[in-house]
């Protein structure tokens, strides 16, 4: 079973090194990397490049670990009990499984993916440590054990929002997704938009570039917000000669793809005035 990328995804050496590892190892994945770098795409395009289903369990602030393993629902086993439903002698139909229990029960191997784990409590990764590490977990409600029948390929995102413990850093197999540089980026935008002018191309990654590189930015424009503008761009036909190299003379083009808060447009307002009062 091996990663070599997929047609809709670039991935560099250095990835599928990474993802390979994590297979052998039998190890998670944990990818780290700004956001809109392709994290939670990778995932996908694992578990397509290897004919595997995919399960995602999207993080949320108010996700807690055991929503991830199940869920009893002790309300509705009362209410049932109150009506005299005779559902409420089984206390199996008041738990609702959750991902990790869905991953091992499945059949044959999968691909879980738990996308953006840095957004739950900093207890979050801890309380699943040995459920991750020995695949098994209990379920207390019903004295049964739940072990995965085949180990799932897991695969964490995080954008580095905070810090997470070391325990369970020392589980997984660990990648930090750089951002593409101006070769990779130029491949990536045609594999979505093949076919595109090349001097449009050129002209318009020459200037995202220097927009990420202007001192002060706030937010840096990432790959997702570099389609984003340049699928504008086409669809406007818009004359490369108008995508001026210089950004700090004026707004970039349709800028509101790019930049997503008002400190980073009136920076660039600031220096577009600066570079008409030196002219």
């Amino acid at each position: 079973m091996q990663f070599t990328g997929t047609a809709d995804y670039i991935a560099d050496k250095d990835l599928m090194i990474a993802v390979n590892a994590a297979i052998r190892l039998e190890r998670p994945l944990l990818v780290k990397g700004e956001p809109g770098t392709g994290k939670t795409e990778l995932a996908r395009q694992v578990a397509s490049a290897l004919g595997l289903d995919i399960l995602e369990w999207n993080i949320k602030s108010t996700t807690k670990a055991q929503q991830g393993l199940y869920e009893y629902d002790a309300v509705s086993r009362l209410r049932d009990s109150q009506l005299g439903d005779a559902r409420v002698n089984d206390v199996k139909n008041y738990i609702r499984r959750g991902k990790l229990w869905q991953a091992f029960a499945a059949e044959k191997k999968i691909v879980l993916l738990i996308d953006e784990i840095d957004k739950a409590d900093i207890e979050f990764p801890n309380d699943l440590l040995q459920e991750l590490d020995r695949m098994e977990f209990h379920v207390y409600e019903t004295g049964e054990t739940i072990a995965a029948r085949v180990r799932p390929i897991v695969i964490i995102t995080s954008n580095n929002e905070k810090e997470l413990p070391d325990a369970f850093l020392r589980r997984c197999f660990f990648h930090y997704i750089r951002f593409p540089d101006v070769e990779t980026l130029e491949r990536i935008v045609e594999v979505h938009y093949p076919g595109i002018r090349k001097s449009l191309l050129r002209n318009a990654l020459s200037q995202f570039f220097e927009i990420r590189e202007t001192p002060g930015l706030k937010k840096k424009p990432s790959t997702s917000e570099a389609l984003d503008w340049i699928r504008l761009l086409v669809s406007e036909d818009m004359d490369p000669a108008e995508l001026r190299a210089d950004p700090k003379h004026t707004l970039p083009k349709l800028h509101g793809a790019l930049l997503k808060n008002e400190q980073d447009i009136h920076l660039f307002e600031r220096l577009a005035f600066m570079a008409r009062r030196d002219r």
